[in-house]
């Protein structure tokens, strides 16, 4: 990545990023049924975590100053913890690109979040491009039906999910709001320290309760991969992304996410979607390119 310029090593980074989201909803489809959403994310973010502050360790460490007002990573890992459990209980009932359908909403309510936290405004050409990315995915979580979309017929999988992504939406702005100069790994640290202290104290009937020495393998390959690929490794990700883009330009590689997962449904041998809901991930795909333009103000 050395020799790539800024914008570049950024969209790289973003790149990879919504195709290692992307495999945390194929494969979590796979093992959600297999053990409590609880447990799965109690374990998840204690593993992230030790990962995160390893590397904490390494590198800024944690200053005292870091340590004031902890109320703080109660609040946002208490909004990153309902988002893992709801999101794993609606993947228990809803397909995996449904799924990644609702998270396209979430740049949609994360603008709205900000507004009224941060009074962020959002540019008419960025309001075009979530109008058009929410269409496309609405298009595709009502499974082209126009009948289901008037009638407003949602599966109650994606109707979880939905309530998932308005805290995950909530816990962005959030993050700025509440952060008072600490390095991002180190908030990042505390929020997961503070959600698995959450998970483990909500969850502890179901953890206690989890055989975990028979749980099938798929179940093991899906914590592993959503505590080192989509959580540790996606943090490094975002991290150069956002030093190198705008943060509109970061946020549309979240309208990727129903491409990929198609990817990986098709890579896992689980077929692909019919060609008429493939057409609300063409719509998304448009999002991005949109969200993506240059304008002559904007820095690259």
């Amino acid at each position: 990545m050395t020799a790539l310029s800024g914008p570049a090593r950024g969209h790289l980074a973003m790149l990879a990023f919504s195709i290692l989201v992307a495999g945390s909803f194929s494969l979590g489809s796979m093992a959600a049924n297999e053990i409590s959403p609880a447990a799965l994310s109690a374990v998840r973010f204690g593993l992230a975590g030790v990962l995160i502050g390893a590397v904490m360790a390494m590198t800024t460490g944690l200053p005292r100053a870091a340590l004031q007002a902890p109320w703080r990573y109660l609040a946002l890992g208490g909004l990153f913890s309902a988002y893992f459990v709801l999101m794993f209980e609606g993947l228990k009932t809803a397909p995996p690109v449904s799924a990644a359908a609702v998270f396209t909403l979430t740049p949609v309510m994360s603008a709205g979040f900000g507004w009224l936290l941060l009074r962020q405004v959002t540019t008419p050409r960025i309001a075009l491009a979530l109008t058009i990315g929410a269409a496309g995915a609405l298009w595709v979580i009502f499974r082209a039906d126009l009948g289901a979309l008037l009638a407003f017929h949602v599966g109650r999988g994606e109707v979880i999910y939905f309530w998932g992504c308005v805290a995950h939406a909530c816990y962005t702005p959030m993050v700025r709001k509440l952060n008072r100069g600490e390095p991002p790994i180190i908030f990042t640290f505390g929020m997961m320290v503070a959600g698995f202290a959450i998970l483990t104290l909500w969850g502890w009937g179901d953890i206690r309760a989890t055989d975990w020495t028979a749980l099938p393998p798929i179940v093991w390959i899906t914590l592993l991969y959503i505590a080192i690929a989509a959580s540790a490794v996606t943090f490094v990700l975002l991290q150069v992304a956002t030093l190198n883009l705008p943060s509109s330009k970061v946020m549309a590689y979240t309208y990727l996410t129903p491409s990929w997962v198609i990817l990986w449904q098709i890579a896992l041998g689980k077929g692909g979607p019919p060609p008429k809901v493939a057409l609300g991930v063409v719509l998304t795909a448009v999002a991005l390119l949109i969200l993506l333009k240059q304008e002559p103000h904007e820095k690259a």
